[in-house]
């Protein structure tokens, strides 16, 4: 018999494995404190359990949490990026940076990616498969323990095209924000997509508060085409169109993240056409400073040129922000430690 993934099931299906197990439904209450509240990393720890109900436990069921390969914290500003291993040996990359407002982990959704931006190091070695639900909220849980601080925020914009792992992401999504576990805020949690428009428009029938992030990076689609293979797909007209539809459905403001890459997307032209694009929407833009990987000629654009595209912006009434530079030291950019460690492990 396969075991139940216990990790990743939602509250009421817990309830269910419990009750299946002859077990009164307050047990399932304590289970799934243990897992998403306390942490617990096994079943023993589990004391308020019968001893007789961990052996079950541990018969039917895995619990998964995630081996901490690897540790870097930036000497700049206190950012830290793990190196996470998975229970088949695949690793996985999270970020947890320190602001004002809370600490905000970034984490990842797949290993690896299959979408092809230029500019990504997740994507260069290809998908290896999607994360579950327990593997994505674990990345949380690990950082929680081995800071000893609260989360409050998260992106799902780590290694992987959240996505192309639709139906594990909704589930993650709904047990971080469930009252049951971290009960993070809907609001506190963004997602990032690069444009998978039919799934666009499943997540807006979800009605959730979240915010969706639309990687775009470019304001036409021959630009786009050059830079994100999706494109080919999707064009920019049908992306809008499906962020016009997320915006009304849900109520949320979208975000648009740019990446500035030297004279390829940063010009005056490019922030006028940006505009026409987010100006419409009341989009917010988040311009990222691209940051550079050795397997690709990408570089990133000046703070001059950063900062007359800013200015352009907001005086055309567009709200926007520069992203903090966080963790550039530790390899921040997603699959950046990823890549690194499998080559000092190919020697």
């Amino acid at each position: 018999m396969e075991k139940a993934d216990i990790k990743s099931l939602p509250f009421e299906q817990v309830k269910g494995l419990l009750t299946e197990m002859g077990e009164k439904p307050f047990r399932a209450a304590q289970l799934y404190d243990w897992m998403h509240v306390k942490l617990a990393d096994s079943f023993e720890e589990m004391t308020n359990l019968s001893a007789e109900l961990r052996k079950s436990l541990q018969e039917r069921a895995s619990l998964t949490v995630l081996r901490t390969v690897r540790v870097q914290t930036s000497a700049i500003d206190g950012t830290k990026k793990f190196l996470f291993a998975l229970p088949d040996g695949n690793l996985v990359e999270s970020v947890w940076m320190r602001y004002k407002h809370g600490n905000s982990v970034c984490i990842s959704s797949q290993v690896g990616c299959r979408m092809g931006c230029r500019f990504c190091a997740s994507t260069l070695d290809g998908l290896e498969r999607g994360l579950t639900a327990a593997e994505m909220l674990d990345q949380i849980y690990r950082i929680q323990k081995l800071t000893g601080e609260r989360v409050s925020n998260v992106v799902v914009m780590g290694s992987g095209e959240p996505m192309d792992n639709y139906d594990n992401l909704l589930t993650f999504l709904r047990m971080l924000t469930d009252e049951h576990g971290l009960h993070i805020s809907q609001r506190n949690v963004t997602v990032s997509t690069c444009g998978i428009v039919p799934r666009m428009y499943e997540l807006a029938g979800e009605k959730l508060q979240i915010t969706l992030a639309l990687s775009l990076h470019a304001t036409t689609d021959e630009k786009r085409r050059s830079l994100m293979p999706i494109a080919n797909k999707y064009g920019l007209a049908e992306l809008m169109e499906a962020c016009r539809y997320y915006a009304e459905k849900t109520g949320r403001r979208l975000t648009f993240e740019y990446s500035l890459v030297g004279g390829v997307n940063d010009t005056a032209q490019d922030a006028q056409e940006l505009i026409g694009l987010a100006g419409p929407l009341g989009s917010h833009v988040n311009l990222i400073p691209v940051n550079p990987i050795k397997e690709r000629r990408f570089v990133q654009s000046n703070r001059q040129a950063i900062e007359a595209f800013k200015n352009k912006l907001e005086k055309n009434g567009i709200n926007v922000t520069i992203r903090r530079e966080m963790g550039r030291d530790i390899d921040g950019a997603c699959g950046q430690l990823r890549r690194r460690h499998m080559e000092e492990q190919r020697g």
